[in-house]
């Protein structure tokens, strides 16, 4: 756990401007075994203190490596200083943030933290199986990894913080050999929120993940590709996760709103059917956690949800304090930084397209001639909603049944415009959360959503 070296330091903030005053810890963990071969093999940890001080509608900041009281204090002079200098010379006639509540969030819990032959031994134990099981492999992959972000934050106004956030995964990536000979791959990815040997008590325990994700490799050797155009497909919860956040989430950050993206002449209009809803989740959803639960910002913002689609309509942005400001909105805790050394951005946290009542079977069945798209490896979108995504795995549907597995392809489309063919979404629920965002500097997000049933554009060969 990070000592306790900020605040104590609240009677060092500058009078008439907010402070915000931010120790932090990163840790990763990662082995990595290429059939049966240790080739990466890494321990990180990043360290540090930072400090960021808002007046007169600019910021000061200033961090540091070097985690004493005397740097401490340090940082907090450099920043106080830095945001004087750029008030008195590019101030914007502003004054402090508005007032926000300054109820304590304490919620880090220790947790242990594993030798590094505890990643090896577990990965070369599931190899082994795989190895054993499936000989006709062209090659396999796995790799045992956690990380973790400490935070230890004091503000003049708002919420001091004190919150963990671990993550552990294993990612078992398989290689068959095409028709042709070509390689076919297909991965997954188990675990998620909490500490490795939390999640990893047992590696039998991933075995029929897989068993599962064998079979669906040897389904995709055999597999096709789809015919190319305009499509009517099913997404699946990953995809529907990946739409979420590529190409909805980041139109609606309200930093890249005010840069010109396409939510800004959107707000409070149309842009999907009405069974479209969408939601940047804090820390519970449906009565349960969510898979990265964020009860308070880098700013001492109590997190709440930010609403960003209902029935169909664009109602809201994530913000920071500052841009909630500006747009007339309430902040709901969107600004976080991934090292000490950042300063905070508007980050999504948890977004997800809402459950609808539809059945996936009554989903597919409704389909003549289009697309189960299951997989997807990645994803890319820009400020006008253009996204464009890998799937590497999904089947066709052929008069209202499931047929042939897929081959890998690429869908594209207009977000505003492709959820405006929403005619279905299921009452299921699929969570993504071993990803990274990569908007300026790395974080830490999950994604999910349902079923949803609509037209794309999808690659052919």
């Amino acid at each position: 756990m990070i000592k306790d070296l900020v605040t104590d330091k609240k009677h060092l903030f500058a009078d008439g401007a907010n402070t915000e005053l931010r120790a932090q810890l990163n840790r990763s963990r990662r082995a990595v075994l290429v059939n049966g071969d240790l080739v990466n093999n890494v321990r990180s940890e990043n360290l540090g203190v930072s400090a960021r001080v808002y007046e007169n509608g600019v910021y000061g900041f200033s961090s540091t490596a070097e985690y004493t009281d005397d740097s401490v204090r340090e940082v907090l002079k450099a920043a106080s200083e830095n945001a004087a200098f750029l008030a008195k010379h590019a101030g914007r006639g502003k004054g402090p943030h508005k007032a926000m509540t300054d109820t304590a969030c304490f919620t880090a819990r220790d947790i242990k933290d594993l030798e590094q032959r505890a990643y090896i031994e577990f990965a070369k134990t599931v190899d082994a199986y795989i190895a054993g099981k499936y000989p006709d492999l062209m090659s396999r992959t796995v790799v045992a990894m956690a990380d973790s972000s400490e935070k230890l934050i004091a503000v003049s106004n708002g919420a001091d913080v004190h919150w963990l956030q671990p993550r552990s995964f294993m990612y078992i990536m398989l290689t068959a050999a095409g028709p042709d000979g070509q390689p076919v791959e297909l991965y997954d990815v188990i675990g998620g929120y909490g500490a490795f040997d939390a999640n990893f008590t047992d590696p039998s325990l991933a075995y029929e993940r897989i068993d599962r994700l064998y079979d669906k490799l040897r389904q995709k050797v055999n597999g096709v590709y789809p015919e190319a155009g305009e499509k009517t497909v099913i997404f699946g919860g990953k995809l529907a996760g990946m739409l979420a956040h590529e190409a909805v989430g980041h139109t609606v950050e309200a930093d890249l709103v005010i840069g010109g993206s396409v939510a800004g002449p959107n707000l409070n209009k149309r842009v999907g059917t009405e069974l479209v809803n969408l939601v940047d989740f804090a820390h519970t959803a449906f009565g349960k956690p969510v898979p990265l639960p964020v009860y308070a910002d880098d700013e001492g913002t109590e997190a709440t949800d930010a609403v960003l689609i209902k029935d169909g309509i664009l109602v809201g942005y994530m913000n920071s304090r500052e841009t909630a400001e500006r747009f007339g909105m309430k902040p709901t805790g969107n600004a976080r930084a991934y090292l000490f050394s950042d300063e905070p951005l508007i980050r999504m946290r948890n977004t997800a397209v809402l459950p609808g009542k539809s059945k996936l079977e009554d989903m597919i069945a409704s389909v003549d001639d289009g697309y189960y798209l299951i997989d997807t490896n990645n994803g890319q979108a820009d400020t006008t909603g253009e996204f464009m995504y890998g799937v590497t795995f999904g089947y066709e549907i052929k008069n209202g049944k499931l047929g042939r597995a897929l081959l890998d392809t690429t869908i594209s489309g207009v977000a505003f415009e492709m959820l405006k063919t929403v005619d279905m979404i299921s009452d299921s629920m699929t969570w993504v959360s071993s990803g990274m965002c990569g908007k300026k500097q790395p974080m830490t997000v999950s994604m999910g959503g349902p079923e949803i049933k609509c037209k794309v554009n999808i690659g052919g060969r």
